[in-house]
């Protein structure tokens, strides 16, 4: 996870943010009706418990990456996740955004950060430690999943880098997607999962309606 708002001065094409994409944040199509689905995928997921966090550093989880013309993978996601985006160049400096974790609104790029659905200290405890610089960049910039979201700075800050065993999105009508996402990421990943983290998954899949 990190703050999306202060660092950006590269230049890219704008990227398509049309509202009513019916992707929605994350540009992954989740149908709110899938908990069957999502529980047979976790119940795919190898029970693990976490590995130690010796040698984590977010360094070894490059991010972002250009995306597009020299457009980088953290304004792509503030332009998609908002609506009546304005740029200069490539970097977002107004627009209005949602976010999905608690409802608030802002239309100040400031006030947003980019999540990562699955935290990259997560990933590591999860089986990343075994994984090569290059796919740790590939997960941390991953546009295809649903793995990055611009949401409020205060519950992505809140959030840290727990699983849904310690931390849920304030809003609990997003926890049946946010239940899916998480999986979503983690079986195409083949990451693991906890004892206490599948528990809290399945009851978040409860809420599938």
């Amino acid at each position: 996870m990190a703050a999306v708002a202060a660092a950006a001065t590269t230049a890219c094409d704008p990227v398509d943010s049309t509202p009513g994409n019916p992707a929605g944040p994350g540009g992954v199509n989740v149908d709110p009706n899938a908990g069957g689905n999502a529980l047979a995928s976790l119940s795919s997921l190898k029970v693990a418990t976490a590995r130690p966090m010796t040698g984590y550093t977010r360094e070894k989880f490059p991010h972002w990456n250009k995306a597009g013309s020299n457009c980088d993978v953290r304004d792509t996601v503030l332009a998609r996740d908002g609506k009546n985006i304005k740029l200069n160049g490539c970097n977002v400096t107004g627009g209005e955004w949602s976010s999905v974790y608690d409802g608030l609104k802002t239309s100040d790029p400031l006030k947003v950060d980019i999540d990562h659905m699955v935290p990259l200290a997560n990933a590591w405890r999860s089986g990343a430690d075994d994984w090569t610089n290059e796919k740790r960049s590939q997960f941390a910039n991953d546009l295809e999943r649903p793995q990055l979201f611009a949401v409020s700075a205060t519950s992505n800050r809140s959030k840290g880098d727990q699983d849904p065993s310690t931390w849920k999105p304030p809003s609990k009508d997003y926890w049946c997607t946010y239940a899916q996402q998480w999986i979503t990421v983690k079986t195409y990943w083949k990451l693991t999962v906890t004892t206490a983290e599948k528990a809290a998954l399945t009851d978040m899949l409860g809420t599938c309606v």
